[in-house]
């Protein structure tokens, strides 16, 4: 938390103690609402929800939205019913619908029950849309024209329902049916003349996405063609909603969490790492930990298989954390920066054999330079015998290779197969190269040196 976060968290907690209500809730209006959730999740639950209750009901509901899910959930269910009602009927409803999929089926009934009946019927139709997809992370909320009005008439229809939409930068221009036409920047109806048809100012065939496209293919798109929204339509071309960019980067940081997660061999959470308990984070690292130690075994059993060997030629086992450590590591760089190719669109399946290519290039490149290096510190550090530094280099030279063409292949194989590649640059790949790195070993020791 920075100094200035400090001091604003210190003079709401003397605010709340001093009773300044008034006080205190003027200053909550004068600030950013992202700045003012920073306070609130840094103070005590029981003076959080003091202040939530102090704050107009507006302002309440656009703090609400920043804050973390599990503070969301702490207020949602020490509210009452009415109370509870109001935040609902103010959120934005993908803000709303992303609340209700965290909290308990009984707490969701009592909050929808409360609720307006359109905010109800907008919140149950996202909530229906499979995780993930383009239509569970849009907003119902947009201004929508028709070609017949004048820039006069939509500047009127921005003034009536654009105080309840998400943005009002572009505009969206609806047939009848509710099929999207085109779209309109608010600077057009600006600088255009008031009597101007919208049918002749409005931009034809917009770029627009289906309710079930994957939100990482929304972020793509965002990107590519740099975005402010995103209209979102259904099979029809009917448009029933919009995705802004603040859910874009929400989106973008969820996934690079998750497979910074998957990375680390860790299962996914959603809470914040100090809010997560001690047995939550058991859980989420255990299972990964007992697969990669049974897992490990594999390169006991082969180091076991090679006893005889080693007993004649000692000085081998001195460089086996070496040559495991090379392999994985170099595994590891293959891994991820096809990932995060893929992840960025700059990559598909279609070029597999393209980075399949490139790897092994690399491989050849990196391996070669490893094993001159390691070659020279072998004759002149070491002082060991020719044929034995020969065995240490080739099995680097090798280990490389074959871990940057294995790493990289397996990872756009994962992808083609809708899985998430991220699990591939894992430890789980180390290990698996760890056991391929001690094989190619022993295989060129017992060849080169007779074992």
């Amino acid at each position: 938390m920075s100094e200035k976060e400090k001091n604003e968290t210190e003079l709401f907690e003397e605010l709340l103690e001093k009773k300044s209500y008034t006080r205190l809730r003027g200053l909550a209006s004068e600030m950013n609402v992202q700045d003012v959730a920073v306070v609130l999740e840094s103070i005590k639950d029981e003076d959080m929800l003091k202040m939530f209750r102090i704050f107009p009901k507006e302002l309440a509901a656009d703090v609400f939205a920043e804050l973390e899910p599990d503070s969301q959930q702490y207020i949602i269910t020490q509210l009452s019913e009415k109370e509870a009602g109001i935040i609902i009927d103010n959120l934005y409803a993908d803000d709303a619908a992303d609340l209700l999929e965290e909290m308990p089926a009984n707490v969701v009934k009592r909050l929808l029950a409360n609720a307006k009946p359109e905010t109800r019927k907008d919140i149950n139709n996202l909530l229906q849309y499979p995780e993930d997809s383009a239509g569970s992370i849009m907003t119902v909320e947009f201004v929508d024209l028709n070609t017949n009005m004048t820039i006069s008439d939509a500047i009127e229809r921005i003034r009536t329902v654009g105080m309840d939409s998400e943005t009002v930068e572009t505009l969206y221009v609806l047939s009848p049916k509710r099929v999207l036409l085109g779209t309109v920047e608010l600077r057009q109806l600006i600088l255009n003349d008031k009597d101007d048809k919208i049918a002749d100012i409005m931009k034809d065939d917009p770029i627009c996405c289906n309710t079930t496209k994957d939100q990482e293919e929304v972020a793509q798109i965002f990107k590519k063609y740099d975005l402010t929204a995103l209209p979102v339509v259904d099979n029809e071309n009917r448009m029933v909603g919009i995705i802004t960019v603040d859910d874009v980067i929400d989106i973008i940081q969820e996934e690079a969490e998750e497979d910074f997660d998957k990375m680390a061999g860790i299962i996914p959470g959603d809470k914040p790492y100090l809010k997560t308990s001690v047995f939550e984070t058991w859980k989420k690292r255990i299972p990964w930990l007992l697969l990669l130690m049974i897992s490990a075994t594999f390169t006991g059993r082969i180091i076991t298989g090679f006893e005889e060997a080693l007993s004649k030629y000692i000085v081998l086992t001195a460089y086996i954390p070496m040559l495991m450590d090379t392999g994985g590591n170099s595994g590891n760089q293959s891994s991820t920066e096809v990932v995060r190719s893929l992840s960025l669109g700059q990559s598909s399946f279609d070029d597999f054999f393209k980075v399949v290519w490139k790897e092994m290039r690399v491989g050849m490149l990196c391996g070669l330079t490893l094993s001159l290096a390691n070659f020279a510190k072998c004759i002149f550090f070491d002082h060991l015998s020719v044929n034995v530094a020969l065995v240490i280099c080739l099995t680097i030279l090798c280990a490389v290779f074959i871990a940057k063409l294995l790493a990289s292949s397996l990872v756009m194989l994962i992808n083609k197969l809708h899985l998430d590649p991220a699990v591939v640059a894992s430890p789980m790949l180390t290990t698996a190269i760890d056991a391929i790195s001690l094989l190619i070993y022993f295989s060129i020791a017992t060849t080169l040196l007779g074992l």
